[in-house]
């Protein structure tokens, strides 16, 4: 029958003359009556629909009107949703397309579980939830990803979306709750002891194609993979024989000049030819043409011909250079931590020296290249361009 059904407490039952049913929270605020649903009774049961209410009896203890909290939590927008806008919103203060493409990435896969919740329902349960599947097997990725929810949230409350503490902090919070990073196995990229690497540049000189030249001016210049492949003709001083990485391609955002041995120069004058006059053009371009980066895919190909997928990586090289360095040459560590465009010193140091060690590095680069040469035929000029 239709009506107005009490259950106590404010809690009501009313029925339409059409038989649907809902459960109306009735309640005084400032001396003025007014309900508020609680949604539909076939769908909310009797149990639901009291803690709903208690729910709304204690915000008014506290001073807060339900109805108008619960309109204003309906403009509260999900955490996928703002966490997609906040990465667009940012991505021009980015280095370079690659890490907004991770960072979206990360937030959309490793906090899947957050995305449909808006982001003043996310507690710390919810993100240790998140973290936890990962946090033992890939603890760099992990962290990484806790430190990215942890921004999305406090722009969420620089917003006016949420209020008191971040359930992503890690000092005081989440250490408490999580094994310590140091506690954990840190993952490393795949490396080749050094006392390898001339028979491995042996092999990768009996190789044709673009990508073994690439991995070979990698290794020469004990460069991180990714500034090889995005390296332009624009870039080259070759009388000078030194390339000059632009700030805004470096990871640590540092214009940085690399010497080049008598071998990255000759592998620079073997694919020259491909480029013409087109300064712009790629040095080691994809099959596409010149304005073409060689893709990472090309070296995990190459790698996996030459049976090693898996066993190092090109970033690895910079671990065999490193070693070698310090194992069996007298040159100082700071040298070799430029080469590698590590920050040297603290910030007072870093700040007074001007100089970038370019001929010292110069003479540690050459060292290297005649290591790697140890062995190693001479690649002919016929080499195919191809991948």
């Amino acid at each position: 029958m239709a009506g107005r059904y009490a259950d106590g407490g404010g809690l009501y039952l009313v029925v339409a003359a059409s038989g649907s049913r809902k459960w109306v929270f009735r309640f005084r605020w400032k001396g003025r009556l007014s309900d508020m649903g609680l949604g539909s009774a076939s769908v909310i049961p009797l149990s639901r629909a009291r803690e709903r209410a208690a729910e709304a009896r204690l915000q008014i203890a506290e001073g807060i009107n339900p109805l108008s909290a619960k309109r204003a939590s309906r403009s509260i927008p999900k955490f996928g949703e703002f966490a997609d806008d906040l990465v667009a919103s940012v991505k021009s203060q980015w280095r370079n397309e690659k890490h907004q493409a991770q960072v979206q990435s990360t937030l959309e896969r490793h906090a899947a579980g957050l995305r449909p919740l808006r982001l003043d329902e996310i507690e710390t349960a919810h993100v240790l939830d998140a973290l936890r599947v990962i946090w033992s097997s890939k603890s760099e990725t992990a962290s990484r990803v806790r430190g990215r929810i942890e921004w999305v949230l406090d722009a969420a409350k620089a917003k006016g979306y949420r209020s008191g503490e971040n359930p992503a902090r890690w000092k005081g919070h989440l250490d408490q709750l999580l094994p310590k990073r140091a506690q954990l196995t840190r993952g490393h990229h795949a490396a080749l002891p050094f006392p390898d690497v001339p028979a491995f540049v042996q092999d990768l000189r009996t190789r044709p194609g673009m990508s073994a030249l690439a991995l070979e001016f990698t290794i020469l210049t004990a460069a991180r993979s990714g500034e090889v492949r995005g390296a332009t003709w624009r870039e080259i001083d070759l009388t000078k024989a030194v390339w000059t990485v632009s700030a805004s391609r470096m990871k640590a955002g540092r214009e940085h000049r690399v010497p080049l041995c008598r071998r990255a120069v000759e592998i620079l004058v073997q694919v020259a030819m491909l480029a013409g006059d087109d300064t712009e053009a790629f040095i080691f371009p994809g099959p596409k043409g010149s304005r073409t980066a060689l893709s990472d895919a090309a070296f995990s190909a190459l790698l996996k011909r030459m049976e090693k997928d898996g066993v190092l990586t090109p970033h690895g090289f910079r671990s065999s250079f490193r070693d070698w360095a310090g194992e069996t040459t007298t040159f100082p560590r700071d040298v070799a931590e430029m080469c590698l465009a590590h920050a040297v010193g603290d910030m007072t140091e870093r700040a007074y020296r001007r100089g970038d060690a370019l001929a010292k590095r110069r003479e540690l680069i050459d060292a290297w290249g005649l290591y790697c040469d140890n062995g190693a035929p001479e690649r002919g000029s016929g080499a195919e361009a191809g991948q």
